[in-house]
């Protein structure tokens, strides 16, 4: 048998080639629903991976990054609102608003919110992202105290691989905690998880009870008007006329690329695609917002923000694993 097969090589390479071509643009329409799928599914782990560092470039530039989140969930809001207006669904009534509002409040006025700002505090981009992906950690510490049932072996596994991936993280970056713009960044970003962790659970509970696409649109208008009055009450909030320009590119991008596109990618893909394939974007937007942070923005891509972080991702995979439960089933906050 010979060491080296060309021909083998050759077919391999070109089998390696055909499927890449799934991802061409120019010729995903003559495609099948599944390379269309897998298309739809890249799009979605890059442009959420994105905004990350749109909202970075869009806090630098507006006083309170509170008003910049509140202004993208009310565009965002609105257009999702409209749509389901078009298609004539039915508005909530009565007890349905309940989860809405309670969902309105954990998943946009805290979590998005406090993301949000804490990229104002001197958090990169990609570090915000690998901290906005550990919130299965916390189903698992959840579970510690509130399942009567035994925890599996994987997620427990999983949950210390994760924060020990933190850890490593965290070890390039002992000098920074010495400064409180940096630590306060860390504490909104890690509270910005709590919260989305326990909406995740809360919406599996009342999942049956509302319709849960058009329920996000209501969550995001409800938010931005809260988000809103709260900044002005406060006194940071500026006069729409004296946003600079980059803030509301930012804020477009977010809205067309993160909301909208993506969204609507990310419905396809999760429609024609296995689950736990479909949400293989939560592992890999961290990485596009830590790669382009860096070429970017110039945000410093250590040996222990590249390791820390696979380890961190793998962590949470298995916790996915565990459960069963990814984050496919809730899109995420920074993305929507």
């Amino acid at each position: 048998m010979p060491l080296f097969d060309f021909n083998k090589t050759i077919s391999s390479s070109t089998d390696a080639i055909k499927s890449l071509s799934a991802f061409n643009p120019l010729t995903i329409h003559k495609k099948g629903i599944r390379a269309k799928a897998i298309f739809a599914l890249a799009l979605v782990c890059f442009l959420w991976g994105t905004t990350w560092l749109a909202s970075k470039q869009g806090v630098k530039h507006i006083p309170d990054a509170l008003q910049m989140a509140a202004i993208r969930q009310f565009f965002g809001g609105i257009c999702y609102v409209g749509f389901f207006i078009y298609k004539r669904a039915a508005f909530p009534k009565g007890k349905e608003w309940i989860p809405i509002l309670v969902l309105s409040f954990l998943n946009f006025m805290i979590s998005n919110g406090l993301s949000t700002l804490a990229l104002q505090h001197k958090i990169t981009a990609g570090l915000g992202a690998i901290i906005g992906a550990i919130f299965p950690l916390w189903l698992v510490v959840i579970g510690l105290f509130a399942s009567k049932g035994k925890m599996p072996a994987t997620a427990i596994a999983g949950l210390l691989l994760g924060f020990g991936g933190v850890c490593i993280i965290f070890y390039d970056h002992l000098n920074e905690f010495l400064d409180p713009q940096f630590r306060l960044g860390i504490l909104l970003s890690v509270i910005a998880t709590w919260t989305w962790a326990i909406a995740t659970l809360y919406t599996k509970k009342q999942a049956s009870h509302f319709n849960p696409y058009f329920s996000l649109g209501l969550q995001m208008v409800i938010s931005s008007v809260v988000l809103y009055t709260f900044s002005t009450a406060t006194g940071r909030a500026i006069a729409i006329t004296a946003i600079p320009w980059q803030s509301w590119a930012a804020i477009a991008y977010l809205v067309i690329f993160g909301s909208l596109i993506a969204f609507v990618c990310y419905l396809y893909a999760l429609q024609n695609l296995p689950t736990e394939q479909a949400s293989i974007y939560a592992y890999i937007n961290p990485i596009v917002a830590v790669v382009l942070g860096s070429l970017i923005f110039d945000e410093r891509l250590t040996i222990y923000l590249a390791l820390g972080g696979l380890v961190t991702l793998f962590g949470v995979y298995l916790v996915n694993r565990a459960y069963k439960i990814t984050s496919a089933e809730q899109p995420e906050a920074e993305g929507i």
